[in-house]
């Protein structure tokens, strides 16, 4: 793997023809501050000039914990407006991107982490990935076009369900429901290995 440059809140590297963004904080929860929403979306603004398929990920116990909730609980009206504007952008230019995204799970994948993972063409998640949208039970509601794109992944009743029980969800029951595509030991391997396979129909799929 080369090395490409690496920020505070994140971590760029390539496989091949695949680049990876790995999220990162001293804490490992991967918190979707503004700092780190604003950081992700000028890495992948940058990398559209020059697009090839992404892996986004966190690390073994966490994918992201999602939002900050130091950072919500000091929002106004205004900047929690702003701040609702600022992770649909960074979702928008996810789900936008011109090249193949797939999010590969470990760990807790919570809140605005399960929104990044959703704006992700697909998602991959290790056996012992837990995912969640525990808002409901903090008073909270997602303002990242969660609510929205969870319903059109596994439709309506059971995205109700979690959201309004804040209900964790296993690997097993997000496949059964088609939240994530495949499970693999590896996500972020499987996650490279599928991604070459899409864009060159001749790798094998390992």
């Amino acid at each position: 793997m080369s090395s490409l440059p690496r920020s505070e809140f994140i971590s760029l590297r390539q496989s091949k023809n695949v680049r990876i963004v790995e999220l990162e904080s001293t804490d490992f929860t991967n918190r979707l501050t503004r700092a780190r929403v604003l950081d992700l979306i000028t890495a992948l603004d940058s990398m559209r000039t020059d697009p090839l398929p992404l892996v986004i990920t966190g690390n073994q116990k966490f994918f992201s914990a999602g939002a900050d909730l130091n950072e919500i609980a000091a929002l106004t009206g205004t900047t929690a407006h702003q701040f609702a504007q600022l992770g649909q952008q960074l979702m928008n230019v996810v789900a936008g991107f011109p090249a193949p995204v797939c999010a590969a799970i470990n760990g807790y994948c919570m809140g605005g982490g399960l929104d990044l993972a959703l704006a992700c063409h697909y998602r991959i998640a290790n056996p012992d990935a837990i995912l969640a949208h525990r808002g409901a039970s903090l008073g909270l509601i997602t303002g990242w076009g969660g609510t929205q794109r969870l319903s059109r992944i596994i439709g309506k009743p059971t995205a109700l369900q979690m959201f309004v029980a804040a209900e964790k969800i296993g690997a097993k029951s997000a496949l059964k429901s088609g939240l994530i595509d495949h499970i693999a030991k590896d996500p972020v391997h499987y996650a490279v290995s599928f991604l070459r396979n899409l864009s060159d129909p001749a790798q094998s799929l390992k």
